[in-house]
């Protein structure tokens, strides 16, 4: 039984670490499209092109979601300590009202975009998501240098982004 438990113990630490080192998306993110506030259609590599030169930070969260909520004034004081730094925010809500509501009621600034299918869907399994708010950060040349930190990791954020300004 100890050793059960040893080997699953290990098997999800390299897991965990396998997911958290990725330095680039795959094709299949880069070609999924999310839809915009003007309801069009963009691709996942669309819309990153547009902060090449940039650090990005990605916040995946849905307004459903209490550790999202949770974590609103921890992204808010990392926009107003970071202001030159741009932020996407990837909405898994299950309807155009639930996210536009959502940004409106949490005064969400940055970009945003919303994902049809849900955490469970094409997208989501493309980058691995398994929990929100899940945070990703790009440096200038839209490279991974966080692949997976969640609400709990600011103080990892913090650090990470200080070493990209």
């Amino acid at each position: 039984m100890k050793k059960n438990i040893t080997y699953i113990a290990i098997v999800f630490v390299i897991f965990a670490f396998a997911n958290s080192s990725k330095d680039e998306f795959s094709k299949e993110s880069l070609s999924k499209k999310l839809v915009s506030f003007d309801k069009s259609n963009i691709s996942f590599e669309d819309i990153l092109k547009k902060h090449t030169g940039r650090v990005t930070v990605i916040e995946i969260w849905a307004s459903w979601c209490s550790d999202c909520v949770k974590a609103m004034p921890k992204i808010k004081e990392t926009q107003n300590e970071f202001k030159n730094i741009d932020y996407i925010f990837i909405s898994m809500d299950k309807s155009f009202e639930q996210w536009h509501d959502g940004i409106e009621k949490h005064e969400l600034k940055g970009e945003h975009y919303w994902v049809t299918d849900g955490m469970k869907g094409e997208f989501g399994k493309s980058i691995d998501l398994d929990w929100i708010p899940r945070y990703i950060i790009l440096d200038k040349n839209g490279k991974i240098i966080t692949y997976r930190a969640i609400e709990t990791d600011f103080d990892q954020i913090h650090n990470t982004l200080k070493t990209l300004q």
